[in-house]
């Protein structure tokens, strides 16, 4: 990525807080937080280290995501960093999370803090500041009497322990405390981590203001210490990323904006309590009078069409779809619009993300405007890879808004030949029919993009028009990235956002068709076939000890000659062609 690109790039974030990241094709390269989106990105025109150059270097595209607070970009950044295991986060590529408070699943459930939380637990956080947390629980403890030991040393006590003379458990082990009033004390704090500050600011404040008209002063200012991080423990951003209730593991939050004939939907999407994942989502513009209602309620149906459906739906505006409703209802997803509270938060949220920067990518709009196409949201890549005319695979990846969509992507095993025009037209073919032939269940694509040069395209064209598939096309070449249509060809910038597009399209066909083809040389060892020296035997002997072609590429000379039959000539003439 340019100088230049960045910093026309940054003047379109907002200057809010928030997360951003540099992609490389589909690879995130690295993500960060910023308390201004716009001059912290900026300011990588001008990197500061050569490593971070590098990335600015490889990286072809920036995104971001607003927030509420620095606090709530810090999390959402370490979770991302997580999620992606991004290539240059040095810092932030161990193990360590943030803290989470959780209430185990036991009859007589116990208070803990924990960095790897129980699947079947009650969580809320993440929280930035563990000692606040400390603070939080122990107070908890004081006043509800919770337990925090294992359930080891739960069982089959015959009297409290030492943290019930201290004050700090209510010692339900031993029967000191009745089941259900502690199940009750259980649920009441569980509601302070769930937002309800008063829970337990309340008892403190009490017992503070006690302690100062007994002029025990000591006591007073430590509750009054105690009280001050019990106030602010809600302000800190952790709401807003807080657990829900225990049958809602996974929540997606929706917010929708509508310029003019553009909308975006912003996806937030939650995991235990944890924020972990956020996407955008471009739509032309409902009619009516209730316009982003009826957004929504065709977002939905289309994006979960091939998704698992989260436990809980919070939306900006309910739909006005009665099936839709139903349908949601039917599979147990619970559909809430929230007007206050941490819910409220998070779908404020989603809607900052939805009216942040431009309603269409800027790529996509170049695009369609430099080829005449009145859009290219949709795009459909293709290419093909053989050995030599051997294991011959043809891929047809699928991208819509200027992102993968997988679920779309599909592969085809052709017939042997070295002849890549013939095998591009064969693809072509198959994919023009069953569009024509209705069976294929994907829309048509805006746009076709051929992995190659003039040769491939006059090839697709050829096949287009044999089938009657009326569907633009056009080619990129690799060498010179010169794109070229039926009408020419064309040479556009290097930093230009909609080559860009092309790229990581060209480049993702590239791979699943590789990846393909890998597959299907392993299984059938044409590669080892072709070494002089490797016959039938050697062949299986070398798979066998190996387990596949890459195992026997990733193999040292060395290692390859303790193998029956394999000399020092034949290991190293492996190595050579592999």
């Amino acid at each position: 990525m340019e100088t230049e690109t960045v910093r026309d790039r940054a003047r379109e974030f907002p200057r809010d807080p928030g997360v951003y990241q540099f992609h490389a094709g589909e690879a995130v390269l690295y993500v960060g937080k910023a308390v201004d989106l716009r001059d912290r990105v900026a300011s990588y025109a001008d990197p500061r280290s050569e490593r971070i150059r590098r990335m600015v270097a490889h990286a072809d595209r920036l995104d971001f995501a607003v927030t509420d607070t620095e606090t709530q970009a810090l999390l959402l950044e370490a979770n991302l960093i997580k999620r992606h295991q991004p290539r240059y986060n040095v810092r932030l590529k161990d193990d360590k999370s943030y803290p989470l408070v959780q209430f185990t699943d036991h009859p007589v459930p116990r208070i803990e803090i924990t960095r790897d939380p129980n699947d079947a637990a009650t969580v809320f956080g993440p929280y930035t500041s563990k000692g606040d947390v400390e603070v939080v629980v122990k107070a908890v403890r004081e006043i509800y009497g919770l337990r925090g030991c294992s359930d080891h040393k739960y069982d089959n006590r015959d009297r409290p322990c030492l943290d019930y003379e201290m004050g700090l458990c209510t010692a339900p082990c031993t029967g000191e405390i009745p089941a259900e009033d502690y199940r009750e004390d259980t649920e009441t704090a569980r509601r302070f981590f769930a937002g309800e500050t008063g829970i337990l600011a309340d008892p403190l404040r009490r017992e503070m203001e006690q302690a100062a008209a007994e002029q025990n002063f000591e006591r007073a200012a430590n509750l009054r210490d105690r009280l001050g991080i019990v106030e602010s423990f809600h302000g800190t951003g952790g709401e807003a990323v807080a657990g829900d209730t225990e049958s809602e593991r996974d929540v997606d939050v929706l917010g929708a904006a509508i310029t003019g004939d553009d909308a975006v939907v912003a996806r937030l999407h939650a995991e235990r309590g944890q924020l972990v994942d956020r996407s955008r989502h471009h739509l032309d513009a409902p009619e009516g009078e209730d316009r982003v209602a009826d957004l929504l309620a065709a977002f939905v149906p289309q994006y979960y069409a091939e998704r698992d459906l989260p436990d809980a739906l919070l939306l900006s505006e309910r739909p006005d779809d009665a099936e839709l409703l139903a349908w949601l209802d039917s599979e147990g997803v619970a559909v809430r619009v929230p007007g206050a509270g941490r819910e409220a938060k998070l779908v404020e949220l989603a809607l900052k993300n939805a009216r942040s920067g431009p309603t269409r990518s800027d790529g996509l709009a170049a695009l369609a405007a430099e080829l005449g196409l009145d859009a290219a949201e949709r795009i459909e890549g293709f290419d093909v890879s053989h050995a030599q005319g051997t294991a011959v695979v043809g891929s047809d990846v699928c991208f819509v808004g200027g992102s993968a969509e997988k679920a779309d992507y599909r592969r085809k095993k052709l017939p042997d030949r070295n002849d890549d025009y013939a095998n591009m037209r064969d693809l072509l073919r198959w994919r023009a029919e069953r569009a024509v032939e209705e069976r294929d269940d994907r829309p048509n694509p805006d746009l076709l993009l051929i992995d190659g040069g003039d040769g491939q395209l006059g090839a697709a064209r050829d096949a287009l028009r044999e089938v009657g598939w009326d569907v633009p096309v056009v080619a990129l070449a690799k060498e010179e990235e010169l794109v070229i249509t039926p009408d020419g060809v064309l040479d556009w910038d290097s930093d230009a956002p909609h080559l860009h597009v092309l790229q990581r399209v060209r480049d993702e066909a590239h791979r699943f068709a590789v990846q393909y083809h890998q597959t299907l040389r392993d299984e059938v060892s044409t590669v080892l076939d072709d070494v002089p020296g490797v016959g039938p035997q050697t062949r299986r002997r070398l798979l066998r000890r190996f387990g596949s072609v890459d195992g026997v590429r990733a193999a040292s000379v060395a290692e390859l000659q303790d193998v029956d039959g394999v000399g020092e000539t034949t290991a190293e003439a492996i190595k050579s062609r592999l």
